[in-house]
């Protein structure tokens, strides 16, 4: 059969002469290929590539030998130009499925190899990898090609850590702060004292900033050789362990300056809402030149967030408050307080706060949508449509390199 196109996720889509659609992992549009037809796969069928005997001139040799095993890259045997197009298009297709046509798109910023600073290993004795795709199987990937160095460093640490001292299904969350690793370990019971003392040797060993345990109810520190710090726009913020970080720094880079570029006809000190704030990754360049009221509903992030502003002088110019938007969203007369508002939310989206949005009174104009979900800003996207908001203009943004995963920032204007 012949593949009509690349699904979201990476797959290449055929349809069979019955019409069920046909879902085939490293296949590419217009490529002639033989597929032996699984189980069920959510509306269509899973395929198993066989054999590719007209393959398409975008088909490149795939640069990590762990590819087709290892779940998290899943278009490594696409040409460069054409995933960037593919991903690109990815933007394109949720704005039109949330009446947006017409909206400006811009071309992608590409993710460089190399460059991931933020990590979840699942830990097996032996193994500290990625799971396998579809499957619950651990893939263990030395020399994997996206991640930092510093993260490849700890990957290997983590294979000579004794999990009989933990439990043998334990999971690690690295994120690459300005002064080293900020490392939690999810385990399954308290470790006891020579466990404890197990692991402050592997801290030291492993010259991590922090180690933190995560018993299920939330990570505590266990070792601090260095307090974690990151710095937003000039403004050093000591996360809390686990906090949401970028996955790239020029991924970040790329969505403060796109942001920044929608707010800069607003005057100086006009009032600006930045909504799942988290530990101000955008809130610290918005109050160079505006009043923030910074809102999250996580509060060790929001603490963090107020710690660093007061620190920095930046209280009279930066209020923050801890809210769970998707239960008390910003609403009605609570908006007419903002010139603008700008929305990050997590990977489920916002409906609660994009339905607020749409009956929000006129004098709101501007709403720019920090996205990680193609499918949630096309939701969300049509309920804005629904209260006469238009998608001006949008950026997508690559920090998966390789992977379906896509950033975008739009801007929504009536």
């Amino acid at each position: 059969m012949t593949i009509e196109r690349l699904g979201a996720a990476g797959d290449g889509v055929a349809r069979l002469p019955d019409g069920r659609v046909l879902y085939v992992p490293g296949a590419l549009p217009g490529e002639r290929v033989a597929v032996a037809v699984g189980g069920r796969r959510g509306e269509g069928l899973a395929g198993r590539l066989i054999d590719i005997p007209g393959p398409s001139p975008d088909r490149v040799r795939a640069p990590c030998p762990h590819f087709g095993v290892c779940g998290g890259c899943a278009l490594q045997h696409l040409a460069p130009a054409a995933y960037a197009e593919w991903k690109r298009g990815l933007l394109v297709a949720a704005l039109q499925r949330a009446g947006f046509p017409e909206a400006a798109v811009s071309p992608l910023v590409p993710a460089e190899p190399g460059t991931r600073r933020r990590a979840e290993f699942a830990l097996r004795p032996g193994v500290a990898g990625f799971h396998a795709r579809a499957s619950a199987a651990v893939v263990d990937v030395p020399g994997c090609l996206v991640l930092a160095p510093p993260l490849l460093a700890l990957a290997e640490a983590l294979r000579a850590l004794d999990l009989g001292l933990l439990r043998p299904r334990a999971e690690a969350q690295a994120n690459l702060a300005e002064t080293g690793l900020d490392v939690v370990l999810r385990l399954g019971r308290d470790p006891d004292r020579v466990a404890r003392e197990t692991l402050a040797r592997f801290a030291g060993a492993a010259d991590l900033a922090r180690l933190s345990v995560d018993l299920g109810d939330g990570p505590v520190p266990l070792v601090v050789r260095r307090p974690p710090r990151l710095t937003f726009d000039g403004v050093a913020v000591e996360p809390p362990p686990g906090a949401f970080l970028q996955a790239t720094v020029e991924g970040e880079r790329a969505i403060v300056s796109a942001v920044l570029a929608e707010l800069a006809d607003l005057p100086e000190r006009a009032r600006v809402a930045d909504l799942h704030a988290g530990i101000g990754t955008i809130t610290f360049p918005l109050a160079a030149r505006f009043r923030v009221v910074a809102i999250d509903g996580d509060g060790p992030a929001t603490s963090a967030l107020s710690t660093a502003a007061r620190r920095a002088w930046l209280a009279p110019r930066v209020a923050v408050e801890t809210r769970d938007l998707s239960l008390r969203p910003l609403t009605g007369d609570e908006l007419t307080r903002f010139d603008a508002v700008v929305l990050d939310p997590p990977r489920e989206g916002a409906k609660v706060q994009a339905q607020a949005l749409a009956a929000a009174p006129p004098s709101l104009r501007r709403v720019v949508y920090v996205s990680c979900n193609p499918a949630a800003l096309a939701r969300d996207g049509r309920i804005l449509a629904a209260g006469g908001w238009r998608a001006i203009r949008a950026v997508p943004i690559d920090q998966f390199l390789w992977a379906p995963h896509l950033e975008s920032v739009v801007v929504f204007a009536r």
